[in-house]
């Protein structure tokens, strides 16, 4: 099986949502791809559901499996190791890949060839439907902007293959959970390449309206490091590493306080 997109989707728990998400990449208006699945440890119908859709479409379906619950990063790898494309795009279980997604991203990165990744913006929806607009973005994002935090959505990006190949993939670590797309753009950036956000959505995330209240503090400390990498990593300033206060303060801040100020972000208030 030979496809000019890889599509890499570690799925976990998501049997209620899985058809939804395939069936949008099946939706595509552009058709050369092919969609690597790695169940990773799932305890519910997941795996079944995706085997239903790999045995549908078996000329445009892998699946795989992890032994056990590896995380994402590791997932991730995982479904690397199968890709056979020019070109690789994320996608979760839980998501919808609007119909034009495949063929915006693939125009930029054929016509722009300095550009190593491109992402978009993205809708928030939930069962209700949509409940946020999607937030503004530097279309070239510069690497300084690094220290900041990602610098493009990790869900809709479509990146070079060679240049996924060569920053080395997703790097499995605890410290950077929840922010491995953060990671993964200071390596590539630090390679030299460069990036694009397309802003019209091209992509729809499935989230919790009170999503905020959940997350937890050990996360917003690999937030820190992560700012603290990017300054060491691109050799910027040393007074940058005082960004690395920034995530923590904010992990400090009252929860109602915090959720309003996500909420206004969003275009939700």
């Amino acid at each position: 099986m030979r496809a000019e997109i890889s599509v890499i989707m570690g799925i976990y728990n998501c049997a209620s949502t899985l058809p939804e998400a395939i069936d949008s990449i099946l939706a595509q208006t552009y058709t050369d791809w092919e969609l690597i699945l790695c169940d990773d440890g799932s305890s519910d119908d997941t795996y079944r559901v995706a085997e239903h859709y790999c045995n549908r479409f078996p000329e445009k379906i892998i699946l795989i499996r992890n032994e056990k619950n590896m995380g994402l990063n590791y997932t991730l790898n995982h479904c690397l190791k199968y890709v056979s494309g020019k070109y690789i795009a994320r996608m979760d279980g839980d998501d919808i890949s609007l119909p034009e997604r495949f063929e915006t991203e693939r125009r930029v990165l054929e016509s722009e060839p300095e550009i190593a990744v491109v992402s978009s913006t993205m809708i928030y929806f939930d069962e209700n439907g949509d409940f946020a607009a999607p937030v503004s973005c530097t279309e070239y994002p510069c690497k300084e902007a690094l220290v900041h935090g990602p610098v493009h959505c990790h869900a809709p990006c479509m990146v070079r293959t060679e240049v996924m190949r060569q920053a080395g993939g997703y790097t499995v670590d605890k410290k950077l959970l929840r922010v491995e797309d953060w990671h993964l753009w200071l390596k590539i950036y630090a390679l030299g390449f460069q990036g694009k956000n397309i802003a019209q959505p091209l992509y729809k995330m499935r989230d919790d309206r009170n999503a905020t209240g959940r997350r937890k503090f050990r996360y917003r400390l690999n937030e820190a490091y992560m700012a603290g990498l990017a300054v060491k990593t691109l050799k910027l300033p040393k007074w940058k590493y005082l960004y690395m206060l920034r995530p923590i303060l904010v992990g400090l801040m009252p929860r109602f306080l915090y959720t309003h100020l996500h909420r206004k972000k969003l275009g939700n208030v």
